[in-house]
C-alpha cells in the first residue's frame, strides 16, 4: 500500500507536530480541526518550530517553506477521504474518539488505515467503533513530535498484521523509533509515567515537599531531564487527569487512583503550560 497523503485529525500540539513530521517525510498532509482559529494556529507552530530550525541551521529555509506547503487545512472531516493514512489526535476524551472514528469510517475509503494517537484508550475499544477494526490501530506520538524519537505502535485484538507492519514502516519513513506495546490500557509509556507524575502530585498534596523540591530530587537524584510536575504542566494536567481516570477505570485497581490536587487544579482550569498556570506559572 503506497501512502502520498497523510491525513491529520486535530491541530493541537499533538496534532500539528505529527503533520510537520509527516509532511517533512515528503508526504502530502491535510489537517483537520473544527475552526479556522485553531488550523492556523496550528500552522503558526509548525512555521514557529521550522524557523528554529533555520536559525540553528538544521534545515534550510527553502526547506522549511516547503514543509509548510505539503500541508493544507480543512474544517470538514470527510476531506480525509482524499487520505491514504489518517492519524486522529484530538484530545484524551473517549466519546469525543468515538465520534470522530465513526465519522473517519464513513468518509475514508475501506482501505484506509485509522490510526489514533491516544495516550491511554485501549485501540480495541476504538476500532469497535468502525466497521474496520482489522484497519484500527494506535500510533502514539510523544510530546514534542517533532523531537521526541519514540512512537509506541499498539495493535488491538482485531488489528492485521498488515495495519502493522505499514504503520512500522511509516513510523521508520518518519525518523522516529517504532517500539510494539500490547493493548491495555496506558500502555507502556503511560502505564509508568502517569501513575509517578501522579505520585508526584500526591507528595505535594500531602506536603512531602515543595513542588521545586520534588522536581529538584526526580532531576537530580534520578537524573529526569525534566521534573515531574513540570513535566506534568507541558503535557497538560487535564490530559494527565483523563489518562489517571483511563487507568483507574480500566484496572479497577486503587493504585491508579487520580490525586485529588491534579483534578481541583484542572476543575480550576490551571492546566499547566497551555493555560499559563498548572503547578507553575507561565508568562
Amino acid at each position: 500500500m503506497e501512502i502520498k497523503t497523510f491525513g491529520v485529525v486535530g491541530a493541537g500540539q499533538m496534532g500539528n507536530g505529527i503533520a510537520q513530521v509527516a509532511a517533512a517525510s515528503g508526504l502530502m498532509v491535510i489537517m483537520s480541526d473544527i475552526s479556522a482559529d485553531l488550523l492556523n494556529a496550528g500552522l503558526a507552530t509548525i512555521e514557529k518550530n521550522l524557523g528554529r530550525g533555520v536559525k540553528k541551521g538544521t534545515i534550510s529555509e527553502e526547506t522549511g517553506k516547503s514543509i509548510v506547503a505539503r500541508i493544507r487545512t480543512t474544517t470538514t472531516l470527510a476531506d480525509m477521504a482524499e487520505a491514504d493514512y489518517v492519524v486522529e489526535a484530538a484530545v484524551e476524551k473517549q466519546e469525543l474518539k468515538f465520534a470522530i472514528f465513526q465519522e473517519l469510517d464513513q468518509a475514508c475509503p475501506p482501505p484506509v488505515i485509522l490510526a489514533t494517537n491516544t495516550s491511554s484508550i485501549p485501540i480495541g475499544r476504538i476500532g469497535a467503533q468502525t466497521s474496520r477494526p482489522d484497519k484500527v490501530i494506535g500510533m502514539h506520538f510523544m510530546n514534542p513530535v517533532p523531537v521526541m524519537k519514540l512512537v509506541e505502535i499498539i495493535r488491538g485484538l482485531a488489528t492485521s498484521r498488515e495495519t502493522f507492519d505499514i504503520t512500522w514502516k511509516l513510523t521508520i519513513e518518519f525518523g522516529k523509533t517504532p517500539a510494539e506495546a500490547n493493548d491495555y490500557p496506558g500502555f507502556i509509556a503511560n502505564r509508568i509515567l502517569m501513575p509517578m507524575i501522579n505520585e508526584a502530585v500526591f507528595a505535594l498534596y500531602h506536603g512531602v515537599g515543595t513542588k521545586e523540591d520534588i522536581d529538584t530530587v526526580m532531576k537530580l537524584g534520578m537524573n529526569h531531564p525534566m521534573g515531574p510536575l513540570a513535566l506534568a504542566d507541558l503535557i497538560g494536567l487535564d490530559t494527565c487527569l483523563a489518562i489517571m481516570e483511563t487507568l483507574h477505570d480500566g484496572f479497577k485497581d486503587s493504585k491508579y487512583r487520580p490525586c485529588p490536587l491534579l483534578r481541583k487544579y484542572v476543575e480550576t482550569g490551571w492546566l499547566g503550560r497551555k493555560s499559563g498556570r498548572g503547578f507553575y506559572k507561565y508568562s
